[in-house]
């Protein structure tokens, strides 16, 4: 039996997860990264994307986030997202009326650094929605 480590996601509204985990994966700022147990202390901000936790049976759930942070230490990890829910909660119409939030926020940015971050969370909210809700 592989090595647990204490899981939890947390949103403004609720603690989502509380659970020993094996491995649980992360759509970090700068790309998916993997925690399992003992890993290096790290703290990262949260894309939108998926966060999958594999528990100490065996079993994955999925859970769609958008925003926040990671905080991971060798004996657990804790994800506070911005939003948050299990992915089989997730509709096509919950991801485009953020993308649709975005594509307006991307025309009303000024500046080229606006203009890229506005960009960039338009493409992970895209990339999302096929993720999530595959055509």
């Amino acid at each position: 039996m592989a090595n647990g480590f204490k899981f939890e996601l947390v949103s403004p509204e609720k603690l989502l997860v509380s659970a020993e985990a094996t491995a649980v994966v992360i759509p970090g700022s700068e790309g998916d990264m993997t925690v399992m147990a003992n890993h290096a202390p790290t703290m990262t901000s949260i894309r939108p994307g998926v966060i999958a936790v594999t528990d100490t049976s065996g079993k994955t759930e999925r859970y769609v986030v958008f925003g926040g942070f990671a905080d991971i230490l060798p004996e657990g990890c804790t994800v506070l997202a911005e939003w948050a829910a299990e992915a089989g909660t997730v509709s096509a119409a919950d991801i485009r009326v953020r993308i649709e939030a975005a594509r307006k926020a991307l025309e009303e940015a000024h500046g080229d650094d606006g203009k890229q971050k506005a960009q960039e969370f338009l493409d992970q909210l895209t990339t999302l929605e096929g993720t999530v809700v595959p055509a």
